[in-house]
């Protein structure tokens, strides 16, 4: 039974790399549909969301199943609700690559961004595809280095999210009323997937310590 146990273990924290794997494979795809107005890769990324729907799903009937069957404690129980809480984040990180997408959708033929704005979003970009990338590392290595570099890609990130508000609250700031609402849209999409990217690196975090919020992340 408790190598039946392990197995399972196991099987869910390969399912959370997966899931996360596929989050960054729809960030990738999002940013690039963004920036280029490209329609089909924009549906593609759309339609692969249910994909980690699903896996989030099937993760979350697994560990309820070995909470219910297997009444785990101390470290395991630890990993099992970490796993549970650490897969929403997940799914939300692909929520918010397919709402990237559907703004690329939406403004097809053009572009969303106002040229004036296209490299501050593209750097934000990148810094979540960076994040995303180093997610699934820190699941697959629990190297609390990965969870810190994290920490500071989103602070970089937080910061440009504030350049753009201000941006789009400055007197000289010209746009349509569509374009800021899209503008604003796309950075608080861009900054809300590192802020759940951090969420996972805080549960990894407290499964390899036990503590929440150790000192230095």
């Amino acid at each position: 039974m408790r190598k039946v146990f392990q197995e399972e273990l196991t099987q869910v924290g390969e399912d959370l790399i997966e899931i996360s794997k596929l989050v960054t494979e729809a960030i990738r795809n999002a940013t690039t549909a963004f920036e280029g107005a490209d329609v089909d890769l924009a549906q593609e990324v759309i339609a692969a969301d249910a994909r980690i729907d699903f896996l989030q799903n099937s993760l979350d009937e697994r560990a309820i199943d070995i909470l219910a069957l297997q009444g785990p404690v101390a470290s395991d129980l630890r990993m099992i609700v970490g796993s549970l809480r650490m897969s929403a984040s997940l799914e939300r990180m692909g929520d918010l690559a397919r709402h990237v997408a559907q703004l690329a959708r939406l403004r097809f033929p053009a572009t969303v961004i106002p040229e004036a704005m296209t490299a501050t979003f593209k750097e934000m970009a990148q810094l979540d595809l960076e994040i995303s990338l180093k997610v699934t590392q820190l699941l697959e290595t629990r190297d609390l280095e990965v969870a810190r570099d994290i920490l500071k890609l989103n602070i970089a990130l937080d910061d440009l999210h504030l350049s753009v508000f201000k941006t789009i609250a400055e007197p000289a700031w010209q746009e349509t009323p569509s374009t800021t609402v899209d503008v604003a849209l796309a950075s608080r999409y861009f900054e809300r997937f590192a802020d759940h990217g951090v969420s996972v690196a805080r549960k990894v975090s407290y499964l390899v310590t036990g503590e929440w919020q150790p000192e230095g992340f």
